[in-house]
């Protein structure tokens, strides 16, 4: 019996293993097409609907592809024009860093007695080993913005092929499961189709309302461009703990210079700590793993599996991933113990114990 057990463990680790390396060596197929598949979940009642109205299939694909591009390059342009106006500030706030680092530079002479002299040898290498990381930054940067484009531009055609052909592919996909699963197929795309709208909702209303509070806090303090640092904070919450705290940098900084005090940035601080405490016990986990009846830990360990294997497209695609293994494991035989792993206390899979 042990010896039973210990094979099963093994084979389950050893899928484990070999699901992560495909997952992570294919990633460059993988993440565009995990995306497609996100934006035809969204768009397909409507374009069912479009189809019932009698506009042809191609029509109707486009219609709904153009509209989500419209509605994404609408939020670029607030993003992109919010931005324009943080940087005509610009000048004013590099003449102030100017006099703060001035002022860092003569306390640290008078209190610390560290002579300029020394101040100036440490800028001098911290610019030289800043130099020498810039060209492969830049390299970098200019790699992963071609890289991004190339992906952007798949991510509609993906989608628009798996829409045109939708049949073909639910008809292809019942020929290779199992006859125990074929029957299954269309009742697992409806919940798989609910289980994305609900995510996106859940999503939407998390970076709703993480905006809201960023920048109401922001404005209660009177920092600049509050809005715009409120609605960029929010957006990075996807990443957790790390993106807000890139998020708060400049707001931080802008509070500083701008009040020449440590109360200002301290407090900047204090708001997205507590906005984070918030998203991250209360309203993640009420917008997004209760609509997708997921545990909380399991939650987390999906963005973090994420993350380890596709970045940051992997922290906004494993968490709907889960969710579908519930759905796929709450009606197949054998799959209790996913169900119960990932499901939610008070789902119906998910409170079921173990008698000993």
């Amino acid at each position: 019996m042990k010896n039973t057990s210990l094979s099963r463990f093994l084979q389950l680790l050893l899928l484990i293993v070999l699901l992560g390396v495909i997952l992570y060596v294919g990633k460059p197929l993988f993440i565009p097409l995990s995306f497609a598949l996100l934006i035809s979940f969204i768009i397909y009642p409507i374009c069912k609907w479009l189809e019932a109205k009698g506009i042809g299939k191609a029509t109707a694909i486009i219609i709904n592809l153009v509209l989500i591009t419209f509605l994404l390059s609408a939020i670029v342009f607030l993003l992109v024009q919010q931005l324009a106006s943080f940087t005509k500030d610009w000048p004013l706030l590099k003449a102030k860093l100017l006099q703060s680092f001035q002022d860092l530079s003569v306390y640290l002479t008078t209190k610390w007695h560290i002579s300029k002299e020394v101040q100036e040898d440490w800028l001098e290498k911290f610019s030289s080993n800043s130099s020498t990381h810039l060209f492969e930054l830049i390299q970098t940067t200019i790699s992963n913005s071609a890289v991004t484009l190339v992906l952007l531009l798949l991510i509609p055609i993906y989608s628009f092929l798996i829409l045109y052909y939708r049949r073909r592919l639910v008809n292809a996909l019942q020929l290779m499961l199992p006859d125990a699963l074929r029957n299954k197929v269309p009742e697992l795309a409806t919940l798989a189709i609910e289980s994305y709208y609900g995510f996106i909702k859940g999503m939407l209303l998390v970076y709703l309302i993480v905006g809201i509070l960023n920048s109401v806090g922001l404005l209660l303090l009177g920092i600049p461009h509050a809005i715009f640092f409120g609605c960029v904070a929010a957006i990075l919450t996807f990443i957790p703990y790390v993106g807000i705290m890139v998020a708060s940098l400049f707001p931080i900084t802008i509070s500083w210079v701008t009040y020449n005090s440590v109360v200002y940035p301290l407090a900047v601080i204090a708001i997205f700590a507590f906005v984070q405490y918030l998203e991250a016990n209360i309203i993640f986990p009420w917008a997004v793993s209760k609509r997708l009846n997921l545990n909380t830990f399991m939650t987390i360990v999906a963005i973090i599996a994420g993350g380890i294997l596709w970045g940051a497209a992997g922290m906004i695609l494993f968490v709907p991933f889960a969710a579908i293994a519930k759905l796929i494991a709450e009606r197949v035989e054998g799959g209790e113990a996913i169900t119960m792993l990932l499901g939610d206390e008070k789902n119906g899979q998910g409170n079921k114990t173990i008698n000993r």
